[in-house]
């Protein structure tokens, strides 16, 4: 290697990381490669390069692409709670059911449950047809499709007549206790305050939770304050509950994405 010696000392340090990580048999990727990148220019002390979390249904590795997710997921590994809260697309929701369907699969919990706020996006979608279950399901679609990607829909048909996977509205979660399960609220934003204390109060015991949201992206009517935001200042430093705020850095979709997340956020005065 050639170049001012700083330089050539984090190339190795880059390299030496990739070579541990394809010793021990992760498939390499870019995300990998840039990962990799911004611990050494950090100076972080860990591996970057995580070990496999899950494989799809189609074979493809899954693991933390980002210092954000990386944090997301050791975080749901080490508490029994844990806040995900960051913008569109940094795979919060994936990665929480993938850690949802691991835990199940190492028989760490019985069930796995999952719920999301039944919220109109900004725009009113009027009377849907159907019973109750497809009146609901229009908001449950994203929750169904992070299954589709880690089973065979044979499978998530199955363990959801089962009643191994539940996916069910917030409203659905009152009055109960969930034990011996991974409990998982998405779009948290769109609860109030009410309903984010009764959803937290639904823990019970070998149970793990996870709530996600976007805190830029509220739908609640009339202007109804969301619980998600007094999150970090009512539960930080609380033993056995991770905060963790992702950021634009951690978007992995499309590139532009993060761009698009920026200008809005200027626009707001909120970077």
């Amino acid at each position: 290697m050639h170049g001012e010696a700083a330089a050539v000392d984090q190339a190795f340090d880059v390299v030496k990381r990739m070579l541990d990580a394809a010793v021990r048999g992760v498939h390499l990727t870019p995300d990998d490669v840039a990962l990799a990148s911004a611990d050494v220019l950090h100076g972080a002390a860990e591996p970057a390069l995580p070990d496999t979390l899950f494989r799809s249904n189609r074979g493809g590795e899954i693991r933390p692409k980002t210092p954000g997710q990386r944090a997301f997921v050791e975080s749901i590994d080490t508490n029994t709670l844990t806040f995900g809260i960051g913008p569109a697309g940094t795979g919060k929701t994936f990665l929480a059911v993938v850690m949802a369907i691991r835990a199940l699969r190492a028989r760490q919990v019985a069930r796995v449950i999952l719920s999301r706020p039944a919220v109109e996006a900004g725009e009113k979608l009027g009377f849907l047809p159907g019973d109750l279950k497809d009146k609901v399901d229009p908001y449950l679609r994203p929750l169904y499709d992070a299954l589709s990607e880690l089973m065979d829909d044979p499978l998530v048909t199955r363990y959801l007549e089962r009643g191994v996977i539940e996916v069910a509205p917030l409203a659905y979660m009152r009055g109960r206790t969930l034990s011996d399960a991974f409990v998982i609220l998405d779009e948290a934003q769109n609860a109030t305050r009410d309903q984010l204390k009764m959803f937290l109060t639904r823990l019970g015991s070998g149970s793990k939770m996870i709530v996600n949201g976007d805190v830029t992206q509220i739908d609640l009517p009339g202007g109804a304050p969301s619980g998600l935001l007094e999150a970090p200042r009512r539960f930080g430093g609380l033993p056995d509950i991770g905060i963790i705020e992702l950021t634009d850095t951690d978007v992995v979709r499309h590139p532009l994405v993060t761009e698009i997340i920026r200008a809005y956020a200027a626009d707001r005065g909120m970077r």
